[in-house]
Protein backbone atom coordinates (compact mmCIF):
# COMPACT_ATOMS: atom_id res chain seq x y z
CA UNK A 1 0.00 0.00 0.00
CA UNK A 2 1.45 3.51 -0.63
CA UNK A 3 1.37 6.34 1.17
CA UNK A 4 -1.16 8.78 -0.95
CA UNK A 5 -3.80 5.61 0.31
CA UNK A 6 -3.08 5.85 3.71
CA UNK A 7 -3.33 8.96 4.25
CA UNK A 8 -7.03 9.04 2.96
CA UNK A 9 -7.73 6.16 4.65
CA UNK A 10 -7.01 7.84 8.19
CA UNK A 11 -8.48 11.04 6.56
CA UNK A 12 -11.64 9.49 5.81
CA UNK A 13 -11.17 7.90 9.31
CA UNK A 14 -10.92 11.32 10.98
CA UNK A 15 -13.32 12.71 9.06
CA UNK A 16 -16.06 10.49 10.69
CA UNK A 17 -14.79 10.63 13.94
CA UNK A 18 -12.91 13.61 14.81
CA UNK A 19 -11.82 12.76 18.34
CA UNK A 20 -12.85 8.86 19.15
CA UNK A 21 -13.02 7.83 22.41
CA UNK A 22 -12.33 4.06 23.89
CA UNK A 23 -15.05 2.06 25.19
CA UNK A 24 -13.24 1.58 28.79
CA UNK A 25 -14.61 4.08 31.64
CA UNK A 26 -12.14 5.51 33.90
CA UNK A 27 -11.82 9.23 35.56
CA UNK A 28 -7.94 9.33 36.25
CA UNK A 29 -4.97 7.84 34.77
CA UNK A 30 -4.55 5.19 37.50
CA UNK A 31 -7.63 4.08 36.94
CA UNK A 32 -7.24 3.62 33.26
CA UNK A 33 -4.07 1.09 34.22
CA UNK A 34 -6.42 -0.98 36.51
CA UNK A 35 -9.19 -1.00 33.94
CA UNK A 36 -6.31 -1.61 30.98
CA UNK A 37 -4.98 -4.83 33.21
CA UNK A 38 -8.17 -6.15 33.72
CA UNK A 39 -9.20 -6.07 30.33
CA UNK A 40 -6.78 -8.07 28.43
CA UNK A 41 -8.66 -11.87 27.22
CA UNK A 42 -12.26 -9.84 28.70
CA UNK A 43 -14.38 -7.31 27.03
CA UNK A 44 -14.50 -3.94 27.61
CA UNK A 45 -18.16 -4.26 28.86
CA UNK A 46 -16.93 -6.88 31.67
CA UNK A 47 -14.55 -4.72 32.57
CA UNK A 48 -17.09 -1.72 33.02
CA UNK A 49 -19.21 -3.50 34.98
CA UNK A 50 -16.54 -4.54 37.23
CA UNK A 51 -14.73 -1.55 38.14
CA UNK A 52 -17.92 0.52 38.15
CA UNK A 53 -18.34 -0.90 41.88
CA UNK A 54 -14.61 -0.89 42.69
CA UNK A 55 -13.77 2.19 42.05
CA UNK A 56 -16.69 2.78 44.38
CA UNK A 57 -14.88 1.64 47.10
CA UNK A 58 -11.29 1.66 45.87
CA UNK A 59 -9.88 3.86 42.93
CA UNK A 60 -6.38 4.97 43.78
CA UNK A 61 -3.00 2.43 44.65
CA UNK A 62 -3.60 3.27 48.67
CA UNK A 63 -7.06 1.84 48.95
CA UNK A 64 -6.98 -0.82 46.43
CA UNK A 65 -3.82 -2.08 48.39
CA UNK A 66 -5.85 -1.54 51.25
CA UNK A 67 -7.92 -4.42 49.84
CA UNK A 68 -5.58 -6.66 49.45
CA UNK A 69 -5.85 -10.10 47.25
CA UNK A 70 -8.79 -11.26 49.06
CA UNK A 71 -10.67 -8.27 49.03
CA UNK A 72 -10.12 -7.35 45.37
CA UNK A 73 -11.03 -10.49 43.95
CA UNK A 74 -14.57 -10.41 44.66
CA UNK A 75 -15.05 -7.24 42.56
CA UNK A 76 -13.52 -8.54 39.43
CA UNK A 77 -14.45 -12.18 39.32
CA UNK A 78 -16.70 -11.56 36.36
CA UNK A 79 -13.32 -11.22 34.26
CA UNK A 80 -11.19 -13.87 33.12
CA UNK A 81 -8.19 -15.15 35.25
CA UNK A 82 -9.18 -12.39 38.32
CA UNK A 83 -6.78 -14.46 40.71
CA UNK A 84 -3.96 -13.57 38.24
CA UNK A 85 -4.97 -10.17 37.48
CA UNK A 86 -5.70 -9.31 41.24
CA UNK A 87 -2.00 -10.54 41.95
CA UNK A 88 -0.53 -7.95 39.24
CA UNK A 89 -2.82 -4.91 40.25
CA UNK A 90 -1.82 -5.54 44.32
CA UNK A 91 1.88 -5.72 43.59
CA UNK A 92 1.30 -2.92 40.98
CA UNK A 93 -0.40 -0.08 43.47
CA UNK A 94 2.64 -1.42 46.07
CA UNK A 95 5.45 -0.58 43.30
CA UNK A 96 3.45 2.76 42.40
CA UNK A 97 3.45 3.37 45.96
CA UNK A 98 7.30 2.62 46.55
CA UNK A 99 8.52 3.89 43.32
CA UNK A 100 6.55 6.57 41.80
CA UNK A 101 4.56 8.75 45.10
CA UNK A 102 1.41 6.75 43.88
CA UNK A 103 1.49 8.03 40.56
CA UNK A 104 1.39 6.45 37.17
CA UNK A 105 4.54 6.94 35.51
CA UNK A 106 4.59 8.25 31.65
CA UNK A 107 7.40 6.08 30.15
CA UNK A 108 7.04 2.87 28.35
CA UNK A 109 10.05 1.58 30.26
CA UNK A 110 8.71 2.64 34.16
CA UNK A 111 5.11 1.16 32.67
CA UNK A 112 6.30 -2.50 31.77
CA UNK A 113 8.33 -2.92 34.96
CA UNK A 114 4.56 -3.31 36.52
CA UNK A 115 3.26 -6.12 36.97
CA UNK A 116 0.46 -7.30 34.67
CA UNK A 117 1.72 -4.25 32.40
CA UNK A 118 3.25 -5.54 28.57
CA UNK A 119 4.08 -3.39 25.77
CA UNK A 120 0.06 -3.04 24.71
CA UNK A 121 -1.03 -1.92 27.69
CA UNK A 122 1.75 -0.03 28.39
CA UNK A 123 1.10 1.53 25.15
CA UNK A 124 -2.56 2.32 25.90
CA UNK A 125 -1.88 3.89 29.58
CA UNK A 126 1.06 6.48 27.14
CA UNK A 127 -1.82 7.47 24.89
CA UNK A 128 -5.31 7.69 25.97
CA UNK A 129 -4.17 8.72 29.63
CA UNK A 130 -0.75 11.32 28.48
CA UNK A 131 -2.01 12.05 24.80
CA UNK A 132 1.40 10.43 23.77
CA UNK A 133 0.87 9.07 20.17
CA UNK A 134 1.66 5.80 20.79
CA UNK A 135 0.10 2.44 18.64
CA UNK A 136 -0.85 -0.28 20.52
CA UNK A 137 -1.97 -3.52 18.54
CA UNK A 138 -4.39 -5.36 19.91
CA UNK A 139 -6.12 -8.30 17.84
CA UNK A 140 -8.44 -6.01 15.91
CA UNK A 141 -5.71 -3.73 15.11
CA UNK A 142 -3.33 -6.98 13.99
CA UNK A 143 -5.91 -7.86 11.86
CA UNK A 144 -6.56 -4.64 10.35
CA UNK A 145 -3.20 -3.80 9.39
CA UNK A 146 -2.36 -7.16 7.50
CA UNK A 147 -5.57 -7.51 6.34
CA UNK A 148 -6.20 -4.50 4.36
CA UNK A 149 -2.17 -4.00 3.74
CA UNK A 150 -1.79 -0.54 6.02
CA UNK A 151 0.94 -2.19 7.70
CA UNK A 152 1.34 -5.55 7.52
CA UNK A 153 3.59 -7.50 9.56
CA UNK A 154 3.84 -11.36 11.40
CA UNK A 155 3.91 -9.75 14.73
CA UNK A 156 2.35 -7.57 16.91
CA UNK A 157 5.87 -5.40 17.28
CA UNK A 158 6.32 -5.58 13.68
CA UNK A 159 3.24 -4.03 12.79
CA UNK A 160 3.38 -1.53 15.70
CA UNK A 161 6.75 -0.36 13.96
CA UNK A 162 5.14 -0.31 10.59
CA UNK A 163 2.40 1.96 11.70
CA UNK A 164 4.40 3.70 13.78
CA UNK A 165 6.73 4.83 10.48
CA UNK A 166 3.79 4.53 7.84
CA UNK A 167 0.72 6.80 9.78
CA UNK A 168 1.01 10.31 8.94
CA UNK A 169 1.63 12.37 11.74
CA UNK A 170 -1.42 14.52 12.03
CA UNK A 171 -2.96 11.36 12.67
CA UNK A 172 -1.27 9.60 15.32
CA UNK A 173 -2.39 10.23 18.12
CA UNK A 174 -5.76 8.87 17.30
CA UNK A 175 -4.89 6.33 14.81
CA UNK A 176 -5.12 3.55 18.01
CA UNK A 177 -8.76 4.17 18.52
CA UNK A 178 -9.65 4.78 14.93
CA UNK A 179 -8.28 1.29 14.35
CA UNK A 180 -9.73 -0.88 17.18
CA UNK A 181 -13.06 0.55 16.90
CA UNK A 182 -12.99 -0.08 12.84
CA UNK A 183 -12.22 -3.54 13.79
CA UNK A 184 -14.47 -4.01 16.34
CA UNK A 185 -17.31 -2.71 14.55
CA UNK A 186 -16.61 -2.92 10.74
CA UNK A 187 -13.34 -4.60 9.94
CA UNK A 188 -14.66 -7.63 11.99
CA UNK A 189 -12.55 -10.69 11.99
CA UNK A 190 -15.86 -13.09 10.49
CA UNK A 191 -18.13 -11.44 7.83
CA UNK A 192 -16.36 -7.81 7.89
CA UNK A 193 -18.99 -5.07 6.69
CA UNK A 194 -17.35 -4.61 3.55
CA UNK A 195 -20.17 -3.05 1.69
CA UNK A 196 -20.18 -0.49 4.34
CA UNK A 197 -16.61 0.31 4.98
CA UNK A 198 -15.73 3.58 4.20
CA UNK A 199 -12.36 2.72 3.00
CA UNK A 200 -13.50 -0.22 1.39
CA UNK A 201 -12.10 1.29 -2.24
CA UNK A 202 -8.75 1.42 -0.95
CA UNK A 203 -8.53 -1.55 1.36
CA UNK A 204 -6.18 -4.37 -0.31
CA UNK A 205 -7.73 -7.44 1.22
CA UNK A 206 -9.01 -9.43 -1.46
CA UNK A 207 -11.72 -11.66 0.46
CA UNK A 208 -13.74 -8.77 0.42
CA UNK A 209 -17.74 -9.44 1.34
CA UNK A 210 -20.01 -8.69 -1.35
CA UNK A 211 -23.10 -9.10 0.91
CA UNK A 212 -23.50 -7.12 4.54
CA UNK A 213 -23.31 -9.69 7.05
CA UNK A 214 -26.51 -8.75 8.70
CA UNK A 215 -28.39 -9.80 5.20
CA UNK A 216 -26.00 -12.96 4.67
CA UNK A 217 -26.89 -14.06 8.25
CA UNK A 218 -30.90 -14.14 7.05
CA UNK A 219 -29.87 -16.17 3.98
CA UNK A 220 -31.48 -19.70 3.74
CA UNK A 221 -29.36 -22.60 2.93
CA UNK A 222 -30.31 -23.62 -0.49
Amino acid sequence: MNSTKREEIFRRLHAATAIPKGELEYGSPFELLVAVILSAQATDKSVNLATRELYKTANTPQSILALGTAGLEPYIKRIGLYRTKAKNIIATCKLLIDLHDSTVPQTRAALEQLPGVGRKTANVVLNIAFGQPTIAVDTHIFRISNRTGIAPGRDVVAVEEKLLKFVPDVYKLHAHHWLILHGRYVCKARNPECPTCLIADLCEFRGKTKTPATKQAKKKPD
